[in-house]
């Protein structure tokens, strides 16, 4: 009886702070946005190129959220040394939501226009 009541105490402890990490812990875009370096104005976009990642975090070492095709377009917020951070202004070719934030290399946008 003693050992349950010390398992279910334990429990209830970690089950609270989980909890409240989840509370606390900003929200995936904003947490993406922290890692910029620099900031660019809002520019809007378009991709130049097909089957491009739209990744997590500004490398090939974060996960793809999906792919972007030629004229998918996009906002930028600011970058990271050559990722831009951005949000898609309409629906993606490949069927990604407009809203989603995510991160592209600069050489994958044809254009850059305030």
């Amino acid at each position: 009886m003693k050992h349950a009541r010390r398992l279910a105490t334990v429990t209830l402890s970690v089950s609270l702070l989980a909890g409240t990490a989840a509370v606390l812990a900003p929200t995936a875009s904003a947490a993406s946005a922290s890692t910029c370096t620099y900031n660019l104005g809002d520019h809007d976009a378009r991709v130049d190129g097909n089957g491009i990642n739209y990744r997590t975090g500004p490398s090939t070492g974060y996960a793809s959220k999906g792919f972007l095709y030629d004229n998918d377009r996009l906002r930028v917020y600011c970058g990271k040394g050559n990722w831009y951070y951005t949000k898609l202004t309409h629906r993606s070719k490949s069927g990604l939501s407009a809203g989603t934030y995510g991160w592209i290399r600069s050489d994958m946008l044809l254009q850059l226009a305030g």
